[in-house]
């Protein structure tokens, strides 16, 4: 637990309410009123996560989700985006310009205090050096990769795909962050690419295919292997 968080909302009813519930869950916390203030907070004091609300005096907070991730400085820093429009193309949308998570209003703060902690979690797994399930381990580092103790070859491609998936495990990548990820922002072909690399990358990994979900509409999910799962197979 800990951690500092910035709350950018115009509205001060909740920032306060925001504010005084995430400081009783252990977390330092800042607030703006629009996005100037919260460019300021972040270059003095930069924060663990970004809980943004989209409409904002001046400058939504959509465009300064996406400055946070156009910049090196900033660009890992986690966001969580509140809106109260919660159509499908809302949230791909709000995924593509860089949020982490997206909670429509009105919300529970409970489940949003339970939403920040886990982008805060992943934040923190996507840094480490490998990963490792009941059945799949991924070396970050050394790019290897196996699959129930056997190695599994992929081309420098396809483990940057897999890597950038497995680094986000259990959040959605829309297919847009995953092209600009690993084949870079002056990529411009077609997506249908992407998934011509998720079906040769799920067949390579054999018995581990399916640690990689498909979310129809939007992109892809890793949800790595279960032992339920080598069950569920054998029986």
């Amino acid at each position: 637990m800990g951690g500092s968080i910035l709350v950018v909302d115009d509205e001060v009813a909740i920032r306060d309410l925001l504010a005084a519930n995430l400081q009783r869950a252990g977390y330092k916390v800042m607030c703006a009123g629009d996005v100037p203030q919260a460019e300021a907070m972040v270059r003095e004091s930069r924060p663990d996560l970004v809980l943004l609300d989209w409409v904002l005096p001046g400058v939504p907070g959509l465009t300064f989700a996406r400055r946070l991730r156009s910049d090196q400085r900033t660009k890992d820093i986690s966001i969580v985006l509140l809106s109260a429009r919660a159509e499908e193309q809302d949230k791909v949308t709000a995924l593509e310009s860089g949020a982490d998570d997206y909670v429509t209003k009105p919300f529970s703060v409970r489940e949003l205090i339970a939403r920040v902690r886990a982008v805060l979690r992943r934040a923190d797994e996507s840094a480490s050096a490998s990963y490792e399930d009941a059945r799949l381990r991924i070396d970050f580092e050394d790019m290897r990769v196996a699959c129930d103790g056997e190695p599994v070859k992929l081309t420098r491609k396809e483990f940057s795909l897999l890597a950038t998936l497995a680094r986000g495990a259990g959040r959605v990548a829309t297919r847009q962050q995953l092209l600009d990820n690993v084949w870079g922002y002056e990529y411009y072909g077609d997506t249908r690419t992407l998934d011509v690399h998720i079906r040769r990358l799920r067949q390579k990994l054999g018995p581990c295919g399916d640690s990689i979900e498909t979310v129809v509409g939007v992109g892809y999910r890793f949800v790595g292997c279960q032992p339920e799962k080598a069950a569920n197979r054998e029986s």
